[in-house]
């Protein structure tokens, strides 16, 4: 099974959402099957075949995550990180300001979705192939 280090060493090489597809292939290739990152801390519960669970360690310094979703600021947001025009800090500050709790990648549907602490889906998107 993978380790948290060979997940931290894929994902330091994303510089910027733009590279988030061929970090998506990267974990899928250490057998990644999903999983869940939460925007307050950053830790995230990865998943593999047969139960496998491993999870990362959040931040220290939290973020306060805005009770009311504004589903059209975190679409501009996201379009924006995707473009490359933000750093991942960055784009947790985003997401905590637009009411995001969390997200949750699946890697044989390919799609990441967004939640609000109510459990509302806001955005779902399709991982594209590298």
């Amino acid at each position: 099974m993978f380790t948290i280090q060979q997940i931290h060493e894929a994902h330091a090489k994303v510089k910027s959402g733009a590279d988030f597809p061929k970090y998506m292939q990267d974990i899928i290739a250490l057998g990644v099957t999903s999983f869940e990152t939460f925007v307050f801390d950053n830790h995230t519960n990865y998943y593999g075949a047969n139960d496998f669970q491993t999870s990362s360690i959040g931040f220290s310094e939290t973020l306060t995550i805005a009770d009311e979703s504004n589903v059209e600021q975190f679409k501009s947001d996201l379009k924006s990180h995707q473009q490359g025009n933000t750093d991942y800090m960055t784009f947790l500050h985003d997401c905590a300001k637009s009411g995001v709790e969390k997200w949750i990648v699946v890697m044989d549907k390919m799609t990441c979705s967004y939640y609000d602490k109510a459990g509302n889906e806001m955005v779902v998107e399709v991982i594209p192939s590298v």
